[in-house]
């Protein structure tokens, strides 16, 4: 029995070292996921001659941008004008601090931002932005209520895999780790399919208002951490359950190896 057992204690270790990769790029991922979600810079604008649009109406542009009566047509323009950021949460524009007395030369800025409350996130889009009689765009309208959604969705999952890793180490047991990783998996497709909903949607709503010749959009680093949020959760997935599934059969050999 001396070469088996020595042989099990090998794949013991295996594991263990398999679980602790998993549980290190699930704490990773999470991180990243949520300074994701808390963060302003999914998507950025980066206009060209700033200085002129802002000296035109730097008050009213911050004015109107801040309102909460602002539809989309109107806090849009006023991200393409003023370097905008946009968040899953808050939309932020760049403005001098004196409007009034803004000069080209002038480097004293200041960011303001507004959260999207509740109700806006649920808030139908409509086919032409701005216009509220134009009809309900049920493509952006669920693009943006699943981009919302999802996220949350995907650090649910990963908290509940992670309490049922811990019920498995206080069991003394691998064999639950198939369902952390099975849920870190779903974890993975809810934030492969929020990275998707929102590609679509930036995509869908510069079709309906495009971006002035002088103006640059790009997707912003709190996207990118999303986006290596996902692989990770599907690595973390893949030791998971391959650690719990190994050790399952080399169980089973070994008891049918003691009773033969």
């Amino acid at each position: 029995l001396f070469p088996y057992s020595r042989k099990g204690a090998m794949m013991d270790n295996r594991f263990a070292t398999a679980l602790v990769i998993a549980c290190v790029l699930s704490l990773i991922s999470t991180i990243y996921m949520a300074a994701s979600i808390g963060t302003d810079f999914w998507y950025e604008y980066h206009n060209l001659s700033p200085a002129e649009n802002v000296s035109e109406a730097g008050r009213s542009i911050s004015e109107e941008f801040v309102s909460e009566e602002a539809d989309e047509k109107t806090y849009t323009d006023a991200l393409f004008r003023c370097n905008g950021t946009v968040g899953l949460w808050r939309r932020c524009i760049t403005v001098p601090k004196n409007p009034h007395w803004y000069s080209p030369p002038e480097t004293d800025m200041t960011t303001n931002c507004i959260s999207f409350s509740l109700s806006d996130q649920f808030m139908e889009k409509y086919i032409e932005p701005g216009n509220h009689n134009s009809g309900t765009d049920l493509n952006r309208t669920y693009l943006w209520r699943l981009q919302f959604l999802l996220p949350f969705v995907s650090l649910g999952l990963m908290c509940f895999g992670a309490l049922i890793g811990l019920c498995a180490c206080a069991c003394r047991s691998l064999y639950p780790a198939i369902a952390t990783g099975v849920l870190h998996f779903l974890a993975g497709l809810c934030t492969l399919g929020l990275v998707g909903c929102y590609v679509a949607g930036i995509e869908l709503l510069h079709k309906k208002l495009p971006l002035p010749d002088d103006v640059r959009g790009e997707f912003g680093w709190s996207f990118c951490l999303a986006c290596v949020s996902a692989p990770l959760q599907f690595m973390a997935a893949a030791l998971f359950i391959w650690a719990a599934r190994t050790n399952r059969k080399e169980f089973t050999l070994l008891k049918a190896y003691r009773v033969a």
